[in-house]
């Protein structure tokens, strides 16, 4: 009887036996597949709304600035600063500057062409001895003597004769030129002692003039020479200063100094150097 229960009971386990494996096999199969719990709580948390950081400003570049010896001098003057923007502003400062065949010219208010000019000095007093002039056109390389005044009178045929040799090479043009300037230069002559003047440029068209400018800064637009009021000399025998210095004593019009070519420049202008 007790071994009929036994194996009864027996037979009950072991057809239990394979539901309950099964239920723990899927059991465990689901503990795996499923996501820990700790997951979703790992996400990136949500990035809070800041304002975004003022960009840095940006730093100027650096710029070398390389000057001249005619420009050291004025890098140490002072400079003002604008209030409404903290930049600073340019002074002017009274420096020399290269001329035109790179001389230094003066750009001071009181020594530039531009400046208002100064007072004519009275020509020298007339006694009416013949005023003659010798003159070497280097541009045709011709040769004029002319006795253009006598007796305090200007000899109009002389002074036609002047003009027509003092001609724009470039265009043939001529203009009648300002018997005053033959006075200057025989005023020139006559203290200096010399005899003869070398011609580098008299007369200039317009046109001339324009193509002139347009190549060399120091060629002014409207220059006397256009007006037939200039002329550029050479004097065998003396220097470029003692020229100029003659020139700017008689104070009858403007007088230009270019020592490296040798050459000056005088006109009937205004009283003013450079």
């Amino acid at each position: 009887m007790r071994t009929a229960r036994l194996g009864f009971f027996v037979a009950i386990v072991a057809l239990a036996a394979p539901a309950t494996l099964q239920a723990q096999t899927a059991v465990q199969r689901s503990a795996t597949t499923a996501k820990p719990p700790g997951k979703a709580a790992a996400a990136k948390p949500p990035v809070a709304a800041t304002k975004p950081a003022a960009k840095p400003a940006t730093q100027a570049a650096k710029v070398t600035v390389v000057r001249g010896p005619q420009q050291a001098a004025a890098a140490k003057a002072p400079v003002a600063v604008r209030a409404a923007t903290g930049r600073p502003v340019a002074t002017q400062a009274h420096t020399q500057r290269a001329g035109r065949y790179g001389a230094a010219v003066p750009t001071a208010a009181a020594m530039s062409p531009y400046a208002p000019p100064m007072e004519k000095l009275a020509p020298p007093p007339d006694d009416g001895s013949p005023r003659t002039l010798t003159l070497f056109n280097m541009n045709t390389q011709e040769t004029i003597t002319s006795t253009y005044r006598r007796g305090g009178q200007y000899i109009p045929a002389e002074l036609q004769k002047l003009s027509t040799f003092l001609v724009d090479h470039k265009s043939g043009d001529v203009i009648a030129m300002d018997p005053e300037l033959f006075d200057i230069l025989w005023h020139v002559q006559r203290r200096l002692g010399n005899t003869s003047f070398e011609v580098l440029s008299a007369y200039r068209s317009p046109q001339t003039n324009a193509v002139l400018a347009r190549m060399s800064r120091g060629v002014a637009r409207n220059s006397l020479h256009t007006q037939g009021q200039a002329i550029d000399i050479k004097v065998p025998g003396a220097s470029p200063y003692q020229v100029r210095q003659v020139a700017r004593e008689l104070g009858l019009g403007g007088v230009g100094y270019y020592p490296r070519t040798g050459f000056v420049h005088v006109d009937t202008g205004p009283v003013r150097y450079w």
